[in-house]
């Protein structure tokens, strides 16, 4: 087991083990925040899997799910207008942590790729991971109109 390996087994294990838990339990406003991180924690375990076992195919799975994650929950987020009106979640604090680990992800495999089109793969899909997050929980906190009446 190499470094990359152990990195993707803690993200993986500990931050989306929590986070399926918290969608399976507790009130419909922490669900949703753990359906939003859940992708945000599953995407960054994913490129480190793909470096660990240096299979490039994980890096596209993890493009799929950092595009269609955040689109998911912006579709919750609007089905579920009225039940979270009276109680909006609001989870900066995770949010920015998960934006922060994918960074950090990010950063770290750029570095170990070196240029060229892996490393534009990897940063393509830290960007749409990040901002995709970012937005999904601003819609989340009521705070797009049309989503939430923000």
């Amino acid at each position: 087991m190499n470094g990359w390996l152990l990195a993707a087994t803690v993200v993986l294990g500990a931050g989306v083990g929590a986070t399926l838990w918290g969608v399976a339990t507790g009130p419909l406003r922490n669900r949703v925040v753990a359906q939003n991180l859940s992708t945000a924690l599953a995407c960054p375990g994913l490129l480190l899997l793909a470096q660990g076992y240096d299979r490039p195919a994980y890096v596209d799975l993890a493009l799929v799910l950092a595009l269609l994650g955040p689109v998911g929950t912006l579709v919750f987020a609007r089905l579920l207008t009225e039940e979270l009106a009276a109680d909006p979640p609001g989870a900066w604090s995770l949010t920015w942590a998960a934006a922060g680990l994918g960074a950090a992800v990010v950063l770290a495999l750029c570095v170990a790729e070196g240029p060229g089109r892996a490393m534009l793969k990897v940063l393509l899909t830290g960007a749409l991971l990040i901002g995709g997050n970012i937005v999904a929980s601003h819609a989340l906190s009521g705070g797009i109109a049309g989503v939430r009446g923000g």
